[in-house]
C-alpha cells in the first residue's frame, strides 16, 4: 500500500514535469494535482483502514473453538459459512476445511493466515 501512495507522488511529480508550470497551464497542473491528490487520499484512507483492522486483531482464530460471530469476522466468512464452520468441528487441521467442502482454495487462502487449530 505504500507502493501505492509512492506511485501516486510520481505521477504527481510526472504531471508537474509534462505540464509545466507557465501560466497558460496553471488550469491543467490544478487539474492534475487534484486528481494525484484524490488517489493519494484513497491509498492513504485503505492504509489507515488496514492498520486499524490489524491492531484490533488479537491473533488466529482456532476453528475448533471460535464462535459464528468470531469466525464472521474473517474476510469472506458469512454467517452460513460459519455455521457449516462450527458444525462441522472437530478438525485436525485448517486444511480440513477444504478437504471436507466447506470453504473453496480460494476462500481458504483469504483466512488461511489468520486461523489455527488447536
Amino acid at each position: 500500500m505504500v507502493k501505492s501512495v509512492s506511485v501516486a507522488a510520481f505521477f504527481l511529480l510526472l504531471a508537474l514535469f509534462v505540464v509545466g508550470c507557465s501560466p497558460n497551464n496553471t488550469d491543467s497542473l490544478q487539474r492534475h494535482t487534484a486528481d494525484a491528490t484524490a488517489a493519494a487520499k484513497r491509498d492513504a484512507g485503505a492504509i489507515a483502514r488496514g492498520v486499524a483492522e490489524g491492531l484490533t486483531r488479537k491473533g488466529p482464530l482456532n476453528i475448533n473453538d471460535a464462535s459464528a460471530a468470531q469466525l464472521q469476522t474473517l474476510p469472506g466468512v458469512t454467517p452460513e459459512l460459519a455455521g457449516k464452520i462450527v458444525e462441522h468441528r472437530p478438525y485436525a487441521s485448517t486444511r480440513d476445511l477444504v478437504r471436507r467442502r466447506i470453504l473453496s482454495s480460494a476462500e481458504f487462502d483469504r483466512v488461511k493466515a489468520q486461523i489455527i487449530v488447536k
